[in-house]
């Protein structure tokens, strides 16, 4: 567990995140143990993730409003565990998206905006379902001035930080096509696609206007539950300003690091993160990449 019971957890990063809406992706449910971890007895290779569903107020502590569930550990305690995550969200005043077929519609100073959450796993939208996809951006486009896509995808760990076309396949799991879902809901009228699921910083591009982040990195993980070595430890924020029809503003990077407890630290003298998005950026996407400026600034390719 995080020191001090987890109080001042998002403490370093309180400042950062201070915006409109404040969305992060949830790789845990927050549940007492349920008796029902996905992992067997003994087992060697197998990571089931939890936190007390007291935690639901360290969240708004750190200022979320919006959580994604759609990933590979929200059902760590199976579908009761699940269940208790929802109650503790609930019990906090914090929304959050992912079920399938769910589109989660927030109102920010006038402005209503929709949040959908994908992965490739059951009971989530499927990315790897390109009808369905679309067809839930666009009934999502018809709530909504704005829509903004949370996705799970990629392989994992400190080689797959690189994005390449064609599906990545982890453990035996199709964790998607990245660029080609991306661009697919883009298509489909969504306005921004934010990744995660590598666990590492990845390049980002703009397609048609809309700017993609392919993974946002590690952000936080309290005691073990993430590596804090290499480049694993380094993430970010992303925040993004859009007008009422969608049109992209301005963006900027924040660079991160989890430090020795795994607590989500500003990496303000280095700015690490940035220089690895700014680096990933260039060899992936040479013609549509992002220009991340020296302060994080992040702007379409000239």
């Amino acid at each position: 567990m995080p020191p001090r019971n987890g109080a001042g957890f998002f403490d370093s990063v309180r400042k950062g995140l201070a915006s409109d809406l404040v969305m992060g992706n949830l790789e845990q449910p927050l549940t007492d143990d349920t008796g029902a971890s996905k992992c067997g007895a003994g087992s060697t290779n197998c990571y089931a993730f939890r936190s007390p569903p007291s935690y639901a107020k360290h969240l708004v502590e750190g200022g979320f409003q919006l959580l994604n569930l759609a990933n590979n550990h929200a059902k760590d305690f199976g579908d009761a565990g699940h269940g208790n995550t929802i109650k503790a969200l609930d019990g906090a005043g914090l929304e959050y998206t992912g079920e399938q077929d769910q589109i989660t519609v927030v109102e920010v100073k006038g402005v209503k905006v929709a949040v959908v959450g994908f992965s490739p796993y059951a009971g989530t939208n499927n990315l790897n379902d390109p009808a369905h996809s679309r067809s839930v951006i666009k009934q999502a486009k018809e709530k909504a001035d704005l829509v903004v896509v949370q996705v799970h995808m990629g392989g994992e760990g400190d080689t797959k930080n690189h994005v390449k076309p064609g599906n990545e396949i982890y453990f035996g799991e199709n964790r998607g096509d990245p660029i080609k879902f991306s661009h697919a809901v883009i298509d489909a009228g969504a306005d921004v696609v934010i990744g995660h699921g590598p666990h590492v910083l990845r390049g980002m591009e703009f397609y048609k206007g809309k700017l993609i982040a392919y993974s946002l990195g590690n952000f936080a993980g309290g005691g073990r539950t993430l590596s804090k070595d290499g480049i694993k430890k380094y993430g970010g924020i992303l925040r993004v300003t859009l007008a009422k029809d969608g049109t992209y503003v301005s963006g900027k990077f924040l660079s991160t690091y989890l430090n020795g407890n795994g607590l989500p630290t500003r990496d303000t003298a280095d700015e690490r993160g940035r220089e690895l998005v700014g680096s990933l950026t260039k060899a992936d996407f040479p013609e549509t990449g992002a220009t991340i400026g020296d302060d994080g600034t992040i702007k379409p390719a000239a």
